[in-house]
C-alpha cells in the first residue's frame, strides 16, 4: 500500500503515489424545478473541461417566488429583481461540492429564507489542482457571472431575475477565504463591468496572522505548495495591501465558540476595521458550536439563527 501523504480525516486522504480519497462532497442530488421549499436549480458550465485542467461549474439556485415552466423558461420578472448570492463551498480546498447534499440543501435554505438569487460555483480542488486553481475558477466565475449584468449571458435566469446592484459573495471556511479574495480582486481589477458588489459574507473563515500567532494551517500548506506562508496576502488579510480598497460596502463575518478556528475570524474583524476600509463590518459569534456546525446540524436553533442573519445581511438596502 502507498503511504500516505496528508489526510484530513475523516474527509480526505491524499497518497505518495498520487491517489487521492474522498469521503464527503462526492454524492451528487440532481438538480430539479421546485423542490419541498420550492426552490428550483439547474447546472451549468462556466468554463469548458477543453480549455483548463477541468471544466469550472456552478447550481443555480432561484426561489419560489419565480415561476418556472417546464422546459425552464422563465415567467414575467420579479419587480424588483432579486439580490444574488455568489458562493463558494468550504472543504479545505480539496474536498466539497454544490452538488453534494450537504451544500445543496444549504443553498437551497438560504435561497428559500433570504428570497435571492445563487449560483454556488464547483472550482476545482487539490492537491490534483494545487491552489491558485481554485481562486482563478472563481474569478472566472465572477466574470461570468458578470457577462450577464446587463441581460444578455447565456443563462436565462441570471438576465431575468438576478440584480447585479445587489451582489453579494460568500462562503464558509475555506470558501469565506476564496469570497474575500474575490471581493479584494473586485476592488482592484476590471471584468465586473455593470455589477455592484455590496457584500461579504465569511462563514468560520481560514486566515492566519503572524502578529496573532495564527500559522497558516496543515490544510493551507498542502494545498498551496507555493505559498509564502505567513506573508501570503491570500491567507493573511494584514499581508495585502490593497485590503483597505475592499471591493464591497459590507461585510458578514460569523464565527462559533467552539472552533478552533474561532480567533481567525476575529482577526480578519480586527484587522478589516484597522486596514481604513471605508466599509461597515458587523461579526456574530454563535455560542456553543464548533466549525459548520450549521452545514452538518442546519434545523438547530443556532443554525436557524444563524441563517437568519445572513438572510438578513443579504437584504439590508431594502
Amino acid at each position: 500500500m502507498s503511504e500516505i501523504e496528508f489526510e484530513f480525516l475523516p474527509y480526505f486522504r491524499s497518497y505518495k503515489n498520487g491517489r487521492v480519497e474522498r469521503f464527503f462532497g462526492t454524492d451528487v442530488v440532481p438538480a430539479s424545478l421546485g423542490s419541498e421549499t420550492g426552490v428550483s436549480s439547474e447546472d451549468v458550465t462556466i468554463v469548458p473541461e477543453n480549455t483548463t485542467a477541468a471544466a469550472v461549474s456552478a447550481r443555480l439556485f432561484i426561489p419560489s417566488s419565480i415561476t418556472i415552466t417546464p422546459d425552464r423558461t422563465p415567467k414575467p420578472k420579479p419587480k424588483p429583481k432579486l439580490p444574488l448570492l455568489i458562493y463558494f463551498h468550504g472543504g479545505a480546498y480539496m474536498f466539497g461540492s454544490p452538488f453534494c447534499a450537504t451544500y445543496h440543501h444549504y443553498l437551497t435554505s438560504v435561497v428559500a429564507s433570504a428570497n435571492v438569487v445563487a449560483i454556488s460555483i464547483d472550482y476545482r480542488l487539490a492537491p490534483e489542482h494545487p491552489l491558485p486553481a481554485a481562486f482563478e475558477d472563481s474569478w472566472d466565475a465572477l466574470k461570468w457571472a458578470a457577462s450577464h449584468s446587463a441581460g444578455h449571458g447565456p443563462e436565462a435566469w441570471l438576465n431575468e431575475y438576478a440584480d447585479f446592484q445587489r451582489a453579494f459573495v460568500a462562503g464558509d471556511s475555506a470558501g469565506s477565504t476564496i469570497a474575500h479574495a474575490m471581493a479584494v480582486r473586485a476592488g482592484e481589477e476590471e471584468g465586473l463591468g455593470g455589477v455592484k458588489l455590496v457584500g461579504l459574507g465569511v462563514i468560520h473563515p481560514d486566515f492566519a496572522s503572524k502578529k496573532g500567532g495564527l500559522s497558516p494551517t496543515a490544510a493551507w500548506n498542502f494545498a498551496c505548495p507555493a505559498t509564502a506562508g505567513w506573508d501570503d496576502p491570500r491567507i493573511n488579510p494584514a499581508a495585502d495591501s490593497r485590503l483597505s480598497r475592499l471591493g464591497c460596502e459590507r461585510v458578514l463575518i460569523c464565527v462559533a465558540e467552539f472552533d478552533e478556528m474561532k480567533e481567525r475570524g476575529w482577526l480578519y474583524y480586527d484587522v478589516l476595521k484597522e486596514s481604513g476600509w471605508k466599509g461597515k463590518v458587523e461579526i456574530l459569534e454563535t455560542p456553543g458550536e464548533g466549525h459548520a456546525f450549521h452545514l452538518f446540524n442546519p434545523t438547530c436553533t443556532n443554525a436557524v439563527t444563524l441563517l437568519k442573519k445572513l438572510a438578513s445581511f443579504l437584504h439590508q438596502e431594502e
